[in-house]
């Protein structure tokens, strides 16, 4: 039987193939990233289906929400998506030659006869597998008319065996697998039989996937055979199932856990597109010791023999972390603009003050929300509201230092870094002061809070007037009262 996996690895194509159900998981993401590196690592193709054949369950929401998530993700496809539910025709045709070719057969076993078969087998401790009543019956046995479904004809002793490309060799029992259902009786097809025939025809290569759907390559492989047998160039795809992403307590991952759709990390919790990717990499693949990946490091350096057997366990500090570092990283001009758009400050003059205080901003922000409220000195108007624990610094002693804050810089004309520290600190100096008596109050009276960029950066980018109205507002003369 050819195998995939000894094809040239120059033709690869992956797909992923998320069920429009809901938002884009960050485990789906994790998938589809994976698929994606594979493919652009060997030069391949990377494909996108869309699993929409539970019409009760898909909508239009959900497919926005998942190709929006992967165009936030940076990933690309190589050819227009295919939808599931547009190729029920095909299925139904390779069901029919199945049929014919005496790879499968017409069950005619009532829904009362199927549970009647369960509640046999769980008295007596079976595995509640379908009795093959119907595998080698004469159909014409069945009432005129009865309605009936179509299932495959696994294979009913022997071994199976997956040379998995993460799993490793693993084997199943043939007995273990029951002739499943490939149409149902209202002539729809299964997701096994429709998932089958799409990655056959997609040109699907390697299936990149969760291992929790490692008894489904088992289920699937079947029907593979059969239709190799019939017509040929039907030859088994190369596996390899992935270890599911656990929480940070190592159970599965859950909303107990946090944000489980992509969208969140963007919308609510200020994550930057480049640093998700590269934490999903790394989580549960891994290089040495590398942990900041860019995507063209990781197009080179990804192959499945990275990825390791166990669950990975979500992390939200070590995301966080590495927000961080992406955020040094970015252009001022994008943080400026993102930040502006998630502070609802879309005025131009608003985002270019943002721009220009970026390089000081993004030193220590983790998050785009850090980026937002460290700036958000920058837009208050006077009187300042003040944090309880900025106003504990605005004593009278440190009023009146502020008196003379002001009237030291009220005398500078040089409105810049150096010129602005070398003022303060000369007072600072004359009075014999640590710097802190100084430029805590400050900062208390600049930004009504006692985090901000250094004390030299805030002034420059208040500029002088606004500045100095800010020390003046809670400047107090020694000699007041």
């Amino acid at each position: 039987m050819a195998s995939k996996t000894d094809h040239d690895m120059g033709n690869v194509v992956t797909r992923f193939a998320p069920s429009p159900t809901g938002f884009l998981h960050i485990g789906g993401a994790r998938t589809a990233l994976f698929n994606w590196l594979f493919a652009r690592h060997y030069g391949g193709k990377a494909l996108l289906r869309i699993e929409d054949t539970d019409k009760k369950r898909s909508t239009d929401e959900a497919i926005d929400a998942i190709l929006d998530g992967l165009d936030w993700l940076g990933l690309d496809y190589d050819e227009e998506p295919v939808f599931q539910s547009a190729r029920v025709e095909r299925h139904a045709e390779i069901a029919g030659i199945l049929l014919e070719h005496g790879h499968a057969y017409r069950c005619y076993a009532t829904p009362d006869e199927l549970a009647a078969m369960r509640a046999e087998q769980r008295e007596s401790k079976q595995p509640l597998l379908y009795n093959g009543q119907w595998r080698d019956r004469d159909p014409a046995e069945a009432p005129e008319g009865a309605a009936f479904t179509i299932r495959i004809k696994t294979p009913a002793s022997g071994r199976t065996k997956i040379s998995d490309m993460v799993q490793g060799d693993v084997w199943v029992e043939n007995a273990e697998i029951d002739d499943y259902i490939i149409v149902r009786a209202d002539g729809t097809p299964t997701y096994m039989l429709a998932a089958v025939v799409d990655d056959h025809d997609m040109g699907c290569t390697h299936i990149i996937r969760g291992d929790d759907h490692l008894n489904n390559a088992f289920r699937q492989l079947p029907i593979y055979r059969a239709m190799d047998a019939i017509e040929g160039g039907w030859p088994d795809p190369a596996y390899a199932h992935i270890p599911l992403i656990h929480g940070s307590d190592g159970a599965k991952l859950s909303k107990r856990h946090g944000a489980l759709g992509v969208g969140a990390y963007r919308d609510e919790m200020g994550i930057l597109p480049e640093a998700l990717c590269n934490y999903l990499l790394r989580l549960g693949w891994a290089h040495g010791d590398l942990e900041e990946i860019d995507r063209q490091q990781a197009v080179e350096l990804f192959t499945l023999n990275g990825v390791g057997k166990s669950p990975s366990r979500f992390d939200l500090k070590k995301l966080e972390n590495l927000n961080g570092h992406y955020i040094r990283l970015a252009d001022d001009r994008r943080l400026a603009q993102l930040a502006a758009d998630e502070a609802g400050r879309t005025d131009q003059t608003d985002v270019d003050l943002l721009e220009r205080a970026m390089p000081v901003l993004k030193q220590r922000a983790k998050t785009l929300d850090d980026l937002i409220t460290g700036a958000s000195f920058l837009f208050a108007t006077l009187p300042l509201d003040m944090t309880d624990k900025a106003a504990t610094m605005l004593t009278d002693e440190g009023r009146a230092y502020l008196w003379q804050v002001s009237a030291r810089l009220s005398e500078q004309n040089d409105w810049t870094f150096d010129a602005l520290e070398a003022s303060t600190k000369a007072l600072v100096a004359e009075l014999e002061l640590g710097f802190g008596k100084i430029a805590q109050p400050m900062r208390a009276a600049l930004t009504g809070t006692t985090t901000s960029p250094g004390i030299f950066d805030v002034l420059v980018l208040l500029g002088r007037d606004e500045a100095l109205a800010r020390i003046n507002a809670q400047a107090v003369s020694p000699s007041h009262g």
